[in-house]
C-alpha cells in the first residue's frame, strides 16, 4: 500500500505531523536511494530548496554541509530535494566545492517530474508552481513525521533552529517530557502535568524541580 498522504476524497494532501513519511525511490547525487531503506534506524532531516545555482539556496546547503557532523552525532541523516536535474545538482555541488571548499556530500534528490515534491506537498501554487518551497521535515527512526517547518522562497532557514528542533525531539522522546519556550540543550524540561488527583503534589519538594503551579513544573535533566 502506498504511503502517500491522501485526503478523504482521494486527492493527495500535505503530509502532517504524525503521518508516516511517504516512501519513494529516486535518483540523487549519491546514486539511487530508496528512502525507507536508506533511512532505516535513523532520524532524518529532509529539506527542500527552490533551485540550484541560486544565492539563498547555496547559503543554506553550505550550512547543512558544515553541520553534517552535528547531525551525524545525533544519528540523523540529511537529504535534500529540488525540481532540478541530476546534472544540475552535480554541477552545483562541484561549483560550490570549487568556490567555497565545502562539499555538499549528502544526497540531493533530482525531482524533475515532481513526483517526490507532490508526495511531500512541496509545491505551493501561491508561491510557485515550478519551484519547491523551503520545507523541512523531521522524521524519526520509525519513519514518522515529527515536525515540519515551511519558509517562503525569499527567506533562508535558521540552521540553529533546525539543530535545536532535532535535539528537542530526541530529548522529549528519551526523557518522556516536553520542552518549554526557547528551550536549549541544558535547560530545564517540563514534567507532564498530573492526570489524576493522586498525582497532585507528587513532585513537591523534589530536588531539581521548579514548581510554578500544579500543572507547570520543570526539572533539570541528569
Amino acid at each position: 500500500m502506498s504511503t502517500e498522504t491522501l485526503s478523504l476524497n482521494g486527492v493527495r494532501s500535505l503530509p502532517r505531523i504524525g503521518d508516516k513519511a511517504p516512501d519513494f525511490t529516486a535518483i540523487t547525487t549519491v546514486g539511487e536511494v530508496n528512502f525507507s531503506e536508506w533511512a532505516k534506524g535513523s532520524w532524518v532531516v529532509f529539506f527542500a530548496h527552490p533551485a540550484d545555482f541560486t544565492p539563498v539556496c547555496t547559503t543554506e546547503l553550505i550550512e547543512f554541509a558544515k553541520n553534517k557532523d552535528y547531525f551525524a552525532g545525533l544519528n540523523t541523516k540529511l537529504i535534500g530535494i529540488s525540481i532540478d536535474s541530476i546534472h544540475a545538482h552535480v554541477a552545483w555541488v562541484h561549483a560550490v566545492k570549487e568556490k567555497t571548499g565545502v562539499l555538499m556530500d549528502f544526497p540531493i534528490i533530482a525531482d524533475l517530474d515532481t513526483k517526490v515534491a507532490q508526495m511531500y506537498g512541496l509545491l505551493h501554487p501561491g508561491e510557485s508552481t515550478t519551484a519547491a518551497v523551503r520545507a523541512v521535515f523531521f522524521i524519526d527512526p520509525n519513519q514518522v513525521i515529527r515536525a515540519i517547518i515551511y519558509y517562503p522562497l525569499n527567506v533562508g532557514r535558521n540552521m540553529e533552529e533546525i539543530k535545536r528542533v532535532i535535539k528537542a525531539l530526541q530529548t522529549a522522546d528519551k526523557e518522556a517530557c516536553a520542552l518549554p519556550v526557547n528551550w536549549m540543550p541544558g535547560d530545564m524540561v517540563v514534567i507532564p502535568p498530573p492526570k489524576t488527583i493522586a498525582d497532585l503534589g507528587k513532585h513537591d519538594g523534589k530536588e531539581g524541580v521548579e514548581k510554578t503551579d500544579f500543572y507547570l513544573l520543570k526539572r533539570h535533566l541528569n
